[in-house]
């Protein structure tokens, strides 16, 4: 059975290699979203028991979308991938709910690595 997962990103090309970034054996359906807003209708859709999530978007970004996450307790898995490696970012995603925070360009050992560490895969 696959999970499905979304990859938000308001870059298309961020998406793409994202998705090309996933361990191909492992069973999802990708479902993508240009910002948090999108990806919050998603996840009450259930297409996102796993996100990828970005911190910089337009409509609504990263950090506003892990607080509506966690402040109606939606249940979805958020792992942020951004530039954005500041220590402060960092830490602020983790205090928002986020299970891990990784640096872009993600490639696929990274991302096998933590979704085997967090048990997803």
């Amino acid at each position: 059975m696959s999970i499905p997962i979304i990859i938000c990103d308001d870059s298309s090309f961020a998406r793409k290699q994202m998705a090309r970034a996933l361990p191909p054996e492992w069973e999802v359906e990708v479902t993508f979203a240009e910002n948090g807003e999108e990806a919050i209708a998603l996840i009450r859709e259930g297409k996102g028991e796993v996100m990828f999530l970005d911190l910089t978007m337009p409509v609504m970004d990263g950090y506003q979308t892990l607080e509506l996450i966690k402040g109606q307790d939606l249940p979805c898995m958020v792992i942020v991938v951004s530039g954005d490696v500041q220590p402060e970012a960092v830490a602020r995603v983790k205090q928002l709910g986020a299970i891990e925070f990784i640096e872009k360009p993600i490639d696929t050992d990274k991302a096998r690595q933590v979704l085997v560490q967090y048990g997803v895969m």
